[in-house]
């Protein structure tokens, strides 16, 4: 069951859901969801310096350049760009709620996706959202840190996850505050 308003505010209050900085209600919380907003940290792929990505080799970091968008400047994100990027906003789920994120229609009128596939942060997370924003337009498109730029929902589970990410061993991703690079080496 996806939570409404009503109830992210209540468990909002209650700490169960917990975000920081904290959101502003009467910008950030929709019907179902809350926004987050834009943060000003990139990590950009360095295509040109190499010939192809291996998943296997632990090379993510050499192969991808971080980058931090001064205040009030643009972030361009050209045709068919890939770029992980963050959100201002950290945020910790409880061991029974998962949350799931979303773009939002304004972007996606333009091009903007958010994701490619990750949507589904596991009960027990902690950390910023890390999205895989990617411009499926013609025209490059203007990024600001700060503009609302996905969203999450939130799911009850039916119980308490008996191993929430953040006591799992492979939770390769809990507590980032950066867009890291792929982690996926690590499962070899």
């Amino acid at each position: 069951m996806i939570l409404s308003d009503r109830d992210i505010k209540k468990l909002l209050k209650q700490g169960t859901i917990k975000i920081d900085p904290p959101i502003g209600l009467k910008t950030q919380l929709g019907s179902c969801s809350i926004d987050l907003r834009l943060g000003n940290s990139f990590r950009v792929f360095n295509y040109s310096q190499h010939p192809y990505f291996d998943p296997y080799d632990d090379k993510g970091s050499e192969m991808t350049t971080e980058i931090t968008i001064k205040e009030n400047e643009p972030f361009i994100l050209h045709p068919g760009d890939f770029v992980l990027a963050t959100t201002i906003e950290s945020f910790i789920l409880p061991d029974n709620l998962l949350a799931r994120l979303e773009g939002r229609s304004s972007l996606g009128r333009l091009g903007i996706v958010v994701h490619s596939t990750a949507s589904v942060f596991e009960p027990g997370w902690n950390g910023k959202v890390v999205m895989e924003l990617g411009n499926q337009g013609r025209m490059p498109v203007a990024l600001y840190t700060g503009m609302r730029v996905c969203a999450l929902t939130f799911e009850e589970l039916t119980s308490p996850a008996e191993v929430p990410y953040n006591k799992k061993a492979s939770a390769k991703y809990s507590g980032q505050k950066s867009p890291l690079a792929s982690k996926i080496a690590e499962e070899k």
